[in-house]
């Protein structure tokens, strides 16, 4: 994979950002955090927003300090690229999945590995999630599972059987329900995809939403009633919940742009997307319209993630950093006190057939 060298630090936004409620054209971030060796595929903010985790190519997991940008600890241990991140709602806890079949869980304040669980059928971790109490990890994998794995005990309590690669794994705010992609049985096409929604008690599953196309990312807004999901076909949806319809069907107008990493803001009023080829959009969920285009041409964002305050949107990009964007003034921002549930992961955690996926091309 060609590597190009990480942008340094360049411009630091003084001012707040005086924008339109619709703007393009190529933009400088609010701050560059450069270090990592190779694609950055991961990015989560800490509860508190102090600390920012980033997943890489490079087999490594970073933390920062986003106040100053510093990197706090580089925590080493897997042996392949880091797919997905996460932190525990206490934020004492950071997990990893990797390409290495191995899930970790780490000691934010040291930086040590407390624990390690290897996947028994040899799949990669594409995703894992922390439930909102804190004591269950749901580990996404290229088996097409997801295992629900004690953090007290080490102990995987819980397989379900998904029927697609599980890139992307989502749990409510309430905790009750996890969402993943999954393939659904059809009488008059076979098997097409979708997204399933688990009984995260029984493990069964509780409603079906059917996408036709491969499902790549999903994840839930803060209250529990939306649901984004990301698909091959290069459509994004969201979703009601509840009942399971079609709020809105968001197009990018540009059919070589598919979402890769989706995450709501604190107040879930703005969504976020990774759309690859050096763009990021923000949408308005209420009325499925495009708030703002976010484009950075020098490398290929592969994840995103909004801080608890709503004001910065991390960006992992395969140039080896992560960028940080103000959004204060696109609606993102709230007093929201509790933690943000959202998955962040970028498109290398998923492994496509060969051929699938063309990055200079789009096809």
């Amino acid at each position: 994979m060609t590597r190009r060298a990480a942008l340094v630090l360049s411009l630091v936004l003084l001012t707040a950002c005086l924008v339109t409620p619709i703007v393009s054209g190529e933009e400088q971030p609010a701050r560059t955090l450069a270090g990592h060796a190779d694609w950055v595929s991961s990015v989560a903010f800490s509860p508190d927003g102090r600390l920012l985790a980033s997943g890489s190519g490079d087999n490594t997991v970073k933390l920062w300090t986003v106040a100053t940008g510093a990197e706090l600890h580089t925590l080493t241990g897997h042996t392949d690229a880091v797919t997905s991140v996460a932190f525990s709602p206490d934020g004492k806890l950071l997990a990893s999945g990797s390409d290495d079949n191995t899930a970790k869980l780490w000691d934010v304040s040291t930086g040590k590995v407390l624990k390690s669980l290897e996947n028994p059928n040899g799949g990669w971790f594409c995703s894992v999630a922390f439930s909102p109490d804190g004591k269950i990890l749901a580990l996404g994998s290229y088996d097409r599972t997801v295992r629900f794995w004690n953090i007290a005990t080490g102990e995987v309590v819980r397989t379900i059987e998904c029927g697609a690669e599980t890139s992307s794994v989502a749990f409510s705010p309430d905790g009750k329900v996890l969402a993943s992609p999954s393939y659904i049985a059809s009488p008059s096409n076979g098997w097409i995809g979708g997204v399933t929604l688990w009984d995260v008690d029984t493990g069964q599953m509780a409603r079906t939403l059917i996408t036709e196309s491969m499902v790549i990312t999903v994840v839930f807004s803060p209250d529990g009633k939306v649901l984004a999901s990301a698909t091959s076909d290069y459509t994004e949806r969201l979703w009601d919940v509840a009942t399971g319809r079609i709020l809105y069907t968001l197009s990018s107008n540009n059919p070589r742009m598919c979402s890769i990493s989706e995450a709501f803001s604190p107040n879930g009023e703005v969504l976020a997307s990774a759309l690859g080829y050096g763009i990021v959009k923000l949408w308005d969920v209420a009325t499925g319209e495009a708030l703002r285009t976010i484009e950075c041409s020098t490398s290929y964002v592969n994840s995103v993630a909004f801080s608890p305050d709503g004001k910065l949107l991390a960006s992992g990009w395969d140039d080896g950093t992560v960028k940080l964007w103000d959004v204060a003034s696109d609606g993102a921002a709230s007093h929201h006190s509790g933690w943000v549930f959202t998955v962040a992961l970028g498109l290398r955690g998923l492994r496509f057939p060969p051929g699938f996926w063309d990055k200079k091309t789009g096809e």
